[in-house]
Order: C-alpha cells, then structure tokens, then sequence
C-alpha cells in the first residue's frame, strides 16, 4: 500500500497507538504515572543514565506524556512525507526522531545547548532566536557570521566542524524563501551542520530533509497548534542512525532543560493536526491570491491599482520570486506559505492601516485560523517601520481582499492622519499592562 496522503495522517498516524475506545483523545494532566505493582517489572534507571523514548513507559511528565507522544508520533509521517509504517514505528522509527519543545525559543536553545557551536552563520530573521545566540554569547563566547556572506567571511569567522548554519526559509518576517540546498552543500563541505525554521512553511508545503536538513525547527505555536491558543516547539533530525543518536541526546537533555510541553498542549496540538492540511493548503492559496491582487496594482493591473499605488510601496513573498522558480517550485511544490510583508509608503500609512480592517485582528503572532496584521514596529526594534506583517488565516479570500481594499480608500481619503483612535467605551478584556506600548517588545 503506498504511504498515506498528509490529510490522511494528520487523522489516524497515532490509530496505531491508540488502545483506547475513545474516539476523540482524551485528556491527561497527571504529573506522574504508577509503578508496576509487580516487584519483577519494575526498572531501574541505567547505570549508564536517564533515557525516555516514546516506547518508554509514562513515570513523571516532565520525561513524557500521553499527550506528547501521541504529537509526536502524528509528527512523524508529516515531517518525513513518504515514509512506511515500519520506518515511522518502533525504537528506531521516525516518531523517536521528533522532540516536541515548551515553545519555540525553547526549541533553538535546546538545539545550540545540543550542537554547542562556535560558530554560528544567521541571517536576519526571527529577532527571538538572536535573543538565545545572544544568552550562549553570555555563557560561551559563541560567535556569529552573516549567512549570506562568501566564503572567504566564513573562513574569516572560522567556521567548520562542529558548527551550526541556521537558515530561516521562508523568512521571518517577510515571507521570502532561500534556496536549501545551497546552504546545505556549503554547510556540509565544512563539516558543520544546516538548521532549517521552517515554521513559515509547515508540513505539507516544504520537506527541508529532502534538501539537505540535519535539524528542522518549527514554532509550533503557529500552524502546528493553528489556533493561536498554545505555547510549542518542535525539533526532527534527519533519518538515519546519526539522526537518531542526536534526537535520542536531545530528548534526554529536554529532560534537564526543563523544557518540556505541557500535557493540555500537546493535546491542543494533536486537535490541531487533524486539520492540519486543510488549513494551511487555504490558507497559503489565499496568501497567493491576495499576493497577487497586490501585486497586480502595484505593476498598472486591476480596477484597484490607482488606491494600492497611494498607499502601498512593496509586497514580499516567496510567490514573487520569480527568478528563482527553477529551485523554488521544487522546494515549495503545494504553496509558498500563508504570511507576506505589505511596505506602506509612509510610517504613519502602516502604523494606521490595522485600526481601518475588520477580518484582520492587529496583533503579533500567525499561523492561526484567523488572518492577523501586525505594525511589526510593535515588536521588532530593527525593522523597516513601514513595513506590515500578514498573517492569512482560513477566511474567503475575497473578503479579505474586500476589507484590505477598503482601508486602503480610508487611508487615502483621511490622508495620513496622525489622530489618536479613542478607544472610549471599549472593553478590555486583558489586563492593564497589555496597554503599555513596550509591551510587545520580544513577541514573535
């Protein structure tokens, strides 16, 4: 039988795990599970220390839990597409290549404390990850060199055995994708390894093992969890038995990390996995549409380019790309991802457009069912301050379309007001502090 189709998976991987009459899997917030009541089962910890696998029977939570297992082992046949029952199941089966994480952040620093490089080739990207280089430049002097530069900056930075290249694809917070297997080929001619966060471009859209990943890494706060309602990250090493050893390692070291999801997520993510598919294969074709509307006016096309051109200067995303369609249709086959940057023309235009929309909610995150817009001047220092990150959610795109467009008349026809939105009569449902202005600094 050939392997199932992801939508098939993300519904009955964990079937073979399952000895339960429940149809919907219940949930499990013990901390710590009963010993054998027999003398003769019981096992003590190895001499040679601590190991828990997914074939490890349940003692305290912060090793594992049902929950977590069961995420993990619906990860599997998603993040390694293409593979048999009998490489998914077992000791040394895929499912025990897949290490699920308390966030993301808590995924990247569990992997440098894994690698523990000297090196480390990064590009712009996620400002959360440079937050983490920056605690393990605190604690070992790890460096970092620009992931784009030539070879001679990186024999310059002495990068080589040991190392880590970590390449964002697509990119954060732009939604434009690089080319895996050139960084791959230049990271394994050194003998360091290549990292790939691939959250912007979840399973189903891009396999980066198939070009050359020794780790992929996703925020699975975002498509993974979909509903923007759980803290996860998600850690897979490439197949074969040095993969294994290093997925092995690092579940070990979850343990001590303290870094373990928490039982209601990892069931929040098994619920969210059964659409999984569903949701980001309309949610990247609605990106893709809406790219394109945009892109249209910008170059003289459509009945809307005349108001686009007021407002708009630039759109990003990796469906632009035009000049790399011989790599990029390979590496991204059934989409280019549900986020893309929108560069106003002014500050004022970015900073007042979210307050203008009605389907999109301004706030900082993505990946969940419902379209997000964030000013990314709220959480991010560095960034372009004209510059819109959108989050396309699983609404008719046409709506979206309709509510972009419409704010975009309301900015041309109030100019750039610099106004100040009273928010009189509103409810506040979150505490006074969400109100502060610096509270998004550090989000996502």
């Amino acid at each position: 039988m050939p392997p199932y189709h992801p939508s098939t998976h993300g519904v009955h991987a964990d079937d073979r795990i399952n000895i339960l009459t429940d149809i919907a899997p219940p949930i499990h917030t013990s901390t710590t599970f009963r010993y054998p009541h027999n003398p003769d089962a019981l096992q003590p910890v190895p001499e040679e220390g601590e190991f828990v696998d997914l074939q490890t029977p349940l003692i305290y939570s912060r090793l594992a839990s049902a929950s977590t297992n069961r995420l993990e082992t619906i990860l599997a046949p998603l993040l390694y597409p293409g593979a048999g029952e009998q490489e998914l199941d077992g000791a040394q089966g895929l499912a025990n290549h897949v290490i699920s994480y308390s966030s993301g952040l808590s995924a990247f620093h569990a992997l440098l404390v894994n690698v523990v490089p000297k090196v480390i080739a990064i590009s712009e990207g996620y400002h959360g990850c440079h937050g983490v280089i920056s605690l393990h430049k605190k604690m070992h002097g790890v460096r970092t060199v620009d992931l784009h530069a030539d070879d001679a900056t990186w024999d310059a930075a002495n990068l080589g055995p040991g190392d880590l290249v970590h390449l964002e694809t697509p990119l954060n917070p732009t939604g434009e994708a690089f080319e895996i297997k050139k960084y791959a080929d230049r990271a394994h001619k050194r003998g360091a390894l290549l990292s790939v966060d691939a959250t912007f471009a979840p399973p189903g859209l891009q396999d980066p093992f198939a070009w050359g990943a020794d780790v992929v890494m996703h925020s699975g706060t975002k498509y993974i969890g979909g509903h923007s309602d759980m803290l996860c990250g998600i850690l897979a090493t490439a197949k074969g038995s040095e993969g294994l050893k290093r997925a092995k390692t690092m579940r070990a070291e979850r343990i001590f990390l303290g870094a373990m999801l928490g039982s209601l997520e990892g069931w929040l993510g098994v619920r969210s996995l059964r659409t999984l598919d569903l949701r980001v294969q309309r949610q990247s074709s609605n990106a893709d549409h809406l790219v394109r509307w945009l892109d249209d006016g910008l170059n003289g096309k459509g009945e809307d380019q005349d108001v686009i051109k007021m407002v708009v200067n630039k759109v990003k995303h990796a469906s632009l790309q035009e000049e790399d369609m011989a790599w990029l249709k390979q590496q991204m086959p059934n989409g280019f991802g549900p986020v893309f940057s929108i560069y106003m023309q002014t500050m004022q235009q970015a900073r007042t457009l979210p307050s203008k929309l009605r389907l999109f909610h301004h706030a900082t995150s993505l990946g969940g069912v419902e379209s997000l817009i964030e000013w990314r001047r709220m959480s991010d220092v560095d960034v372009d301050e004209t510059l819109l990150r959108v989050s396309i959610g699983v609404e008719n795109w046409e709506d979206l379309k309709n509510d972009l467009l419409s704010a975009f008349k309301a900015l041309v026809e109030r100019g750039e007001s610099t106004e100040k939105n009273a928010d009189d009569g509103q409810v506040q449902v979150g505490q006074e502090g969400a109100q502060m202005p610096e509270s998004g600094v550090g989000a996502v």
